[in-house]
């Protein structure tokens, strides 16, 4: 990786595209760091106490690099746009007229990607609003509708703002500019993770634990990277067809089906439905009876709790997969273009393959999401420690690491190439 950094910065080209990310990651840190005026952070800071990222806040938190904990101006982080991403896709499919759209190309692209950027502002807005007025007047030093407009609009525009770089980063930066902000929020709270590390293991006499826990986040980022770079090829051949005097087809190709083909999407899910009841209720005091019996079921660091939230990801694995992998679509597309699977016939056998294989992929890559999300929160158990950098952001940060690379790699070849042509 620090081999392939190096050279790209020995391409001029590439340089700048390297140096522009960087400079767009220095504005989004200055960013986080400005305070949304008239607002207490104290107030949020309190509601968050010992919650790490297995709570709804501590991930939202996670995403927008601490700024929403602090109440700065990207308090709201990226979060409206992912949100919004995904119920685009979901309409997708549930709306016809988006789905020819989707089918149009660069221009049906085009049309999707500004109906979610509308969205994103929508739901922004929205989010702003229900931060502002249901934390009511704890949150503000003087609480008018002075106030209120000014914490929303700041809010509002801070997620817009980072909208526009991450676009520009995908634009004049590498890689995918909304994954790198991520990326670079989440990796600002790592020099804090260690810092308590520190902590724990001088003041606190947890030497061996925090070794122990070092090792076996090394043993995951080792196995996040194989479940992200695992796929499954299923072989393809193309029959030779005349048309004319040429001769198409007869080459061999194959379909990369990816053991985690649906992201760290369903961990997202999974993690917000769960804590979402528990989430409201802190906006409202302590919960009490029946409910707060409910609450204390739901959480991550019980074993009923642990149990639904391995469910709803196993769940989530296949629901999402389902959406953005069609198996009678790539058997249809196949079919047209005279391809097959070598020893399956084309048409229903192709999407029976396709479907078996694709299910025994996404349960392997749902378990493997399931162990490294609850992991980190059967070692915070084990070895009585707040493990701040839980599996969530693991799997985001080596991901997005990992894509960055193979895209500055493949710019590089191509500007191999280019150069051996010119010549």
């Amino acid at each position: 990786m620090f081999r392939t950094l190096r050279d790209a910065f020995k391409i001029p080209d590439l340089r700048k595209k390297i140096i522009y990310t960087m400079l767009m990651f220095f504005a989004i840190r200055i960013g986080a760091h400005i305070r949304i005026p008239l607002i207490n952070p104290a107030v949020v800071q309190n509601m968050f106490g010992n919650a790490d990222e297995a709570g709804l806040l501590g991930m939202f938190d996670a995403f927008s690099g601490g700024a929403f904990k602090d109440m700065t101006l990207f308090a709201m982080g990226i979060t409206p746009y992912i949100t919004s991403s995904i119920i685009m896709n979901l309409l997708t499919i549930a709306i016809p007229k988006l789905e020819e759209m989707q089918k149009e190309g660069e221009e049906g692209r085009k049309k999707i990607a500004k109906i979610t950027r509308y969205g994103t502002i929508v739901l922004a807005l929205l989010q702003s609003v229900a931060i502002s007025i249901g934390l009511g007047r704890s949150l503000f030093y003087d609480y008018n509708i002075f106030s209120v407009i000014i914490a929303v609009t700041a809010m509002t525009a801070g997620t817009a703002f980072l909208m526009w770089v991450g676009e520009q980063i995908t634009v004049k930066g590498v890689g995918n500019g909304i994954s790198l902000i991520i990326f670079i929020n989440i990796i600002s709270r790592l020099p804090f993770g260690t810092k308590k590390l520190y902590e724990l293991a001088t003041a606190g006499n947890k030497l061996i634990p925090v070794i122990v826990l070092l090792i076996i986040y090394v043993l995951m980022v080792t196995f996040v990277v194989l479940i992200q770079l695992g796929e499954r090829r299923i072989p393809v051949q193309y029959a030779k067809r005349m048309q004319g005097r040429k001769v198409y087809g007869g080459q061999s190709t194959h379909i990369p089906l990816k053991v985690n083909m649906a992201g760290v999407i369903p961990v997202i899910f999974a993690s917000s439905l769960l804590q979402f009841p528990g989430t409201i209720t802190q906006f409202f005091g302590e919960p009490s009876g029946w409910w707060g019996s409910v609450i204390n079921f739901l959480k991550i660091t019980n074993i009923s709790g642990a149990l639904i939230y391995f469910v709803f990801i196993l769940f989530f694995a296949y629901f999402y997969t389902s959406i953005i992998f069609n198996p009678i679509e790539v058997a249809n597309n196949m079919k047209k273009n005279g391809g097959f699977v070598p020893g399956i016939r084309p048409g229903k056998p192709t999407v029976d393959y396709l479907s078996n294989v694709l299910n025994k992929i996404v349960l392997i890559g749902a378990l493997a999401l399931a162990l490294i999300a609850l992991l980190p929160v059967i070692l915070s158990n084990i070895f009585d420690m707040n493990v701040t950098f839980g599996g969530t952001s693991l799997i985001i940060v080596v991901g997005v690491a990992l894509e960055t690379i193979k895209q500055i790699e493949s710019q590089m070849v191509m500007r191999h190439y280019k150069g051996f042509l010119n010549a």
